[in-house]
């Protein structure tokens, strides 16, 4: 679904991302984690494009992603993103909120759009705020009404960028929460986040990065039980 190849990426003379390679499987869960400045949220942030890289080849679902405008509104189809600042639009509804894109962007009637919308309130299990503003919502209920939004245009990829670092501990879990029932359900999903409690109980393979590179890759049990790498072993150790 998403195959980096030796990708490198820099911000002038910062060497942000060295030689990635990185495979992700349709229907697979990965989680990225490592200390700040490690290159975690530009890699993903490479994926639909938000960010350009400079040497490598990077694939999704079989679309090359270069300078080519049609591929990337393609890629942009298939790839939802959830950000750590939620980016809503404060004087628009819930509801206006996750049809302005399908409206105004794909096209679809906006009845069609309301209908869809109120599908993906109720999949993140708050539909009965649809009507209200996103100030009048909690931190966690305004990041779930951002989930909603990513998957109304029914993405087959889902970046999330430490979804839970703006909110207050007692509303990560809800959110959290929402995302391992899309997880459930089989969405491919590229999170960055230091919920290691997260990763644990629902990544299918966790990935470490320090000076961005990748340094260790493994499934949870193995990631957290037995670390190969020091510079693992030191992370872990301050984290948990």
């Amino acid at each position: 679904m998403i195959e980096f190849d030796k990708v490198n990426k820099w911000f002038g003379q910062h060497h942000v991302l060295r030689d990635i390679d990185l495979k992700v499987e349709a229907g697979e869960q990965v989680v990225i984690c490592g200390p700040s400045g490690s290159g975690k949220s530009t890699l993903i942030r490479l994926v639909n494009r938000l960010e350009a890289h400079e040497e490598g080849r990077l694939t999704v679902d079989g679309i090359v992603v270069d300078d080519n405008g049609k591929s990337i509104e393609a890629i942009r189809r298939k790839v939802g993103m959830v950000f750590q600042q939620f980016n809503l639009f404060p004087h628009l509804s819930v509801l206006e909120n996750l049809t302005l894109a399908p409206v105004w962007v794909n096209g679809i009637a906006k009845k069609d759009a309301e209908a869809q919308a109120m599908q993906q309130l109720e999949r993140v299990h708050i539909a009965e705020q649809a009507h209200k503003y996103p100030l009048q919502l909690s931190g966690g209920q305004q990041q779930r009404v951002a989930i909603a939004r990513a998957l109304c245009l029914a993405p087959r990829i889902l970046l999330f960028d430490e979804p839970t670092s703006a909110l207050d501990p007692e509303m990560i879990k809800e959110v959290l929460d929402v995302m391992s029932e899309l997880a459930a359900q089989g969405i491919t999903m590229l999170c960055v986040t230091h919920e290691m409690g997260f990763a644990r109980s629902v990544a299918n393979r966790v990935i470490f990065m320090d000076d961005g590179q990748i340094i260790e890759e493994a499934p949870p049990a193995d990631f957290f039980d037995n670390p190969q790498s020091t510079r693992l072993q030191e992370f872990l150790s301050k984290i948990l």
